[in-house]
């Protein structure tokens, strides 16, 4: 008699033995997620600067979520637009279809906040922000903030370039449109959370996506999302690496120990849970 025995390695890349953490951690969410709309923002990192990023991993991480935290909380904080302080949970996600590389945070942004005076205030006109300004802002912030990196010597310059490189190519991107992306409101959050959840844990690559594999090289289904079919569908393809390609790619978006991927901040930062059955108890929902 044979018969399948799994051992768990516990890895937050394995695309097997993370179900039930996901699972727990998602339950914790949405027991403490408010009951309001939500809306899905996705800040890009320009594939320019992905030799710096391969650079300084960690480092550049912290510059992108630092960036987008502070573009949105700048923005919702100011009463042009919402005037009151959001909750926002954020994912950090590198790879695309293909498994190149795709550096990018996912949001979940109330679509609310509370205000200096203690009241909670829903945005108006039923979107969040003006696409425009924060494109320009996060631009300009995450620049700023990689310029100061260099001169500070906390960011490495990539093999093979000089600081002068470096700085010239961030004034030609400082001219460039960037790509962030709001997208449409929910009633409530839960969706988002699921979507943020595939990110936390499982690696870049599912096993139903893989279709064969050798010695030699790895075949692979990935979905293109910039053609649909006639039905609106995403089109699928296939993908043939030689195996050190394969692995090269995946192992470029395995986290470094230690290193956190999901971050909350405002009304979801985990020290604010005074704040939080605050503005709760403001939308009916119990502490």
């Amino acid at each position: 008699v044979e018969r399948h025995w799994y051992n768990s390695c516990r890895h937050r890349s394995c695309p097997v033995c993370n179900y039930t953490a996901t699972e727990r951690w998602l339950d914790n969410q949405k027991a403490r997620i408010l009951n309001c709309e939500h809306f899905h923002v996705v800040f890009t990192l320009d594939s320019a600067l992905d030799c710096l990023w391969l650079a300084n991993v960690r480092a550049m991480t912290s510059i992108l979520f630092q960036s987008a935290r502070d573009t949105l909380f700048e923005l919702l904080e100011d009463d042009k637009y919402l005037g009151a302080e959001p909750g926002v949970i954020m994912a950090r996600h590198t790879w695309g279809q293909m498994l190149g590389l795709h550096p990018h945070v996912h949001c979940l942004v109330t679509g609310g906040g509370l205000t200096p005076s203690g009241e909670w205030r829903s945005i108006a006109n039923g979107y969040l922000l003006p696409v425009r300004v924060v494109r320009a802002l996060f631009r300009g912030k995450l620049l700023d903030a990689i310029r100061c990196g260099l001169e500070q010597n906390k960011l490495a310059v990539p093999d093979g370039e000089r600081l002068q490189q470096t700085l010239n190519l961030l004034n030609k991107l400082g001219r460039k449109k960037w790509n962030v992306c709001i997208r449409e409101r929910y009633a409530h959050g839960n969706g988002v959370l699921t979507y943020l959840g595939r990110y936390m844990r499982g690696g870049a690559i599912s096993n139903r996506r893989i279709i064969s594999s050798d010695a030699e090289q790895v075949r692979f289904q990935y979905k293109d999302y910039r053609a649909t079919g006639e039905t609106g569908r995403k089109q699928t393809g296939e993908m043939k690496l030689t195996l050190n390609d394969f692995v090269r790619r995946v192992l470029l978006h395995v986290p470094e120990p230690g290193h956190k991927v999901v971050r909350s901040y405002g009304l979801y930062a985990g020290s604010r849970r005074q704040t939080l059955d605050r503005c709760r108890e403001l939308l009916g929902q119990e502490t």
